[in-house]
């Protein structure tokens, strides 16, 4: 019988994700540089357009496939934890409170959006459901954690997923620009990002391009927003017949458990534990590693096949991802959140 040991078992784990994780950090390592030195852009978008350049020439074979997806993944997840070396709880739990109206207008707007203009689209009911939580809540994990729940096909995942994200791209390169030419402050762009923008990896891909204070507010509002899943998923599991979904729905399969680690680095940072040198190290890496997750995220783009999706899909997409933006940023400018 052919057994392997533990450390065996590891080794050849680390290096299947090697090559992917190797080629995302040269293209962070570059994007860091020009990030540096174009402070406007910012080292996340060359990532992103780096990777996606890219991927217009060479589609990475499978040999790189590990790497890039846990590089787009769990080093964004990894990065967010860290990140959190640099929050105060109490401003944590503060500005999750003050963002918890707009929020929930997010969702609101990107449900109703999705119902009504689903409907005059005549776009399948899965497909509507999985976009219009795709655009309230986290984009494809959203849809990831709802698929199965309404018992949705792999098409129906793949539309709404890759419709999402074309507009998660888009969100990257114009909340910056549309920020500061409606002259928004650190934290009233890194609000809006938190409840307007789709997918976390871009939100604080736009928001890191703004500033470092803006990245701080867009993931606290990101990851508030985030726990929305729950509620949302176990409404869909309620409302489905349970013949699409087998009438099961696992917690453990929706939470979002990397915001509890979030959650407790902002706890030590909060105690004095650690240095305040250190802390700024920490506060470092964790912006490197959105970068190397943002390269991977543009080595997964293939543009031209997004913009094949559909144009129904599509349209259902933009108009959910603008009611949104619109409607959290009126709401903010009537609250006086700018």
């Amino acid at each position: 019988m052919d057994s392997k040991t533990p450390q065996e078992v590891r080794v050849r784990i680390e290096k299947s994700i090697a090559p992917g994780v190797g080629i995302c950090l040269i293209i962070a390592s570059a994007a860091w540089v020009l990030g540096q030195n174009f402070v406007v852009v910012g080292g996340a978008i060359f990532a992103i357009i780096i990777g996606m350049a890219v991927r217009l020439f060479w589609n990475p074979p499978g040999l790189f496939g590990s790497g890039i997806k846990f590089a787009s993944k769990k080093v964004l997840q990894y990065a967010i934890i860290f990140l959190g070396f640099q929050m105060n709880i109490v401003r944590v739990l503060e500005t999750g409170r003050d963002s918890l109206f707009l929020i929930l207008l997010s969702l609101s707007s990107a449900f109703l959006a999705a119902y009504f203009v689903g409907r005059i689209l005549k776009i399948e009911s899965n497909t509507n459901i999985l976009i219009g939580v795709g655009t309230a809540i986290c984009g494809g994990s959203a849809i990831a954690a709802a698929a199965p729940v309404i018992g949705a096909d792999d098409q129906e995942i793949a539309q709404s997923i890759s419709t999402i994200f074309l507009f998660n791209i888009v969100a990257v390169f114009a909340f910056p620009v549309l920020g500061r030419l409606l002259g928004m402050s650190d934290a009233g762009f890194g609000i809006w990002a938190g409840v307007a923008i789709n997918d976390t990896s871009s939100v604080t891909a736009a928001a890191i391009s703004f500033s470092a204070e803006a990245l701080t507010f867009a993931v606290i509002v990101k990851l508030t927003r985030t726990l929305m899943i729950i509620p949302v998923t176990v409404g869909l599991a309620f409302k489905t017949p349970k013949e699409k979904n087998g009438g099961k729905i696992k917690i453990t399969n929706v939470f979002p458990f990397f915001i509890l680690g979030f959650i407790g680095t902002s706890l030590v940072a909060t105690s004095g534990m650690i240095p305040a040198a250190t802390l700024v190290l920490l506060a470092q890496l964790s912006k490197f590693m959105i970068v190397v997750a943002m390269s991977a995220i543009g080595l997964s783009t293939d543009v031209v096949s997004l913009v094949k999706n559909g144009k129904k899909p599509i349209a259902l997409g933009f108009i959910c991802w603008a009611a949104v933006a619109v409607a959290t940023i009126s709401a903010m400018a009537a609250i006086k959140i700018r």
